[in-house]
């Protein structure tokens, strides 16, 4: 029986919110007669997470689960229930219950009904200390300046995709946040965005710190340059190394022909010896490095021609699984 949405759902040690948050999703389900299944990602917790998340796979055959043998990361919990996902829409959602399972509907309609490849929560309305509202609205103002897709929260873990698009996206690494720009990087372009509601967090505390923003900021560059390169690496490197080995060979040019001019046609003597001019070591400088520009991206050529494969993490345990899987 075809299945109408997946939830992947990755957590890290959120014990006292999983089965509050599995009812909320099975009621908005059945209030609106969908097919799914739950996927939860257990991130290597060292509580009582994957004990709850068995009980209620055995309790119901929608609930399905994942065990990690440590801490991966968002990233590879994410990866992992993509590929794993069975649903037409796939919805992302955080386990601490700050995501409400009631914009589960329209962002199905939005995917299904409008033909959005993907669509982005946006949570206006943040209930975050004033410490992580600042540096967000920084980290979403460059990434929209640099990426060019305009959406307000690309961090916001509440997002709906097309079957289509997370069978053909790679995540890995901390890119989870990048997801809107990896997706268009791979012709998945009609990209939307819902205002969500974001709840104050219940149980627990956030796991991320003031570094995931610096990192973000790295994680931008990064992107950003293989979106671009990646296929093409020659193009960038054999640009840089053409236009340094170009600098350097004229300037090479220059003085030679001043050192001829010298003792051939002008007969004036130079003032200072070839090797005693920097600008002769600058010009070797520039063309060595131009050489080395150059074959870089011949061989990142040759190495992006290769098949890609696809990182592996190391499962432990699964639940709720056919046997055959």
């Amino acid at each position: 029986m075809p299945i109408d949405i997946s939830v992947i759902i990755p957590l890290l040690n959120e014990e006292e919110s999983i089965k509050e948050l599995n009812d909320w999703i099975k009621k908005v389900m059945g209030d609106h007669h969908f097919s799914y299944e739950v996927l939860f990602i257990d991130d290597g917790s060292t509580d009582s997470s994957w004990k709850i998340i068995c009980g209620l796979s055995d309790a119901d055959t929608s609930v399905k689960g994942i065990k990690f043998n440590r801490n991966y990361g968002k990233s590879a919990a994410l990866q992992t229930g993509f590929r794993e996902s069975e649903g037409e829409v796939v919805i992302t959602m955080d386990a601490d219950l700050q995501d409400s399972p009631e914009e589960i509907p329209a962002l199905h309609k939005m995917v299904i009904e409008e033909g959005y490849d993907m669509v982005s929560g946006w949570k206006k309305k943040r209930r975050d200390p004033i410490s992580k509202k600042i540096p967000s609205k920084i980290f979403n103002f460059f990434t929209r300046m640099i990426s060019g897709i305009k959406l307000h929260d690309f961090n916001c873990g509440l997002k709906a995709y097309r079957r289509q698009v997370v069978k053909n996206i790679n995540v890995y690494g901390e890119m989870h946040r990048y997801i809107p720009v990896i997706a268009n990087w791979n012709g998945f372009s009609k990209i939307g965005e819902k205002q969500v509601e974001h709840q104050a967090r219940k149980y627990g505390s956030t796991k991320y710190g003031l570094e995931r923003f610096i990192n973000g900021f790295l994680d931008l560059i990064s992107i950003t340059f293989v979106s671009k390169f990646k296929r093409q690496p020659m193009h960038f490197f054999g640009t840089l190394g053409t236009l340094s080995f170009v600098f350097g060979f004229i300037l090479v040019a220059m003085i030679t022909w001043e050192k001829i001019d010298s003792i051939y046609f002008s007969k004036i003597p130079l003032k200072r010896d070839v090797i005693d001019q920097p600008i002769f070591f600058i010009s070797l400088v520039a063309i060595i490095i131009g050489m080395q520009l150059f074959l870089t991206g011949f061989l990142a050529e040759l190495m992006a021609m290769r098949s890609e494969s696809k990182l592996e993490y190391l499962v432990v345990d699964r639940k709720g699984f056919d046997p055959e899987e």
